[in-house]
């Protein structure tokens, strides 16, 4: 598992802002293909999907569910 290229993926889409994350994480969870996450195998894709929820359910939790 190349975690430079998780990392690398996960600063990437977390500049779009929540409301875009929160869909990013939708897409990942039916398996939809991101231009960001292309060059990253299943494992990679699955690691990025599951920092990002944590990353919002920190968020989430700090500022409230309306964002």
């Amino acid at each position: 598992m190349n975690h430079e290229k998780i990392d690398h993926c996960i600063e990437t889409l977390s500049l779009r802002g929540c409301t875009e994350v929160c869909e990013v994480i939708r897409l990942l969870e039916e398996g939809e293909a991101l231009p960001e996450t292309a060059e990253l195998n299943d494992d990679e894709r699955e690691a990025v999907l599951n920092e990002l929820k944590a990353v919002m359910a920190i968020y989430t939790e700090r500022k409230g569910p309306a964002f």
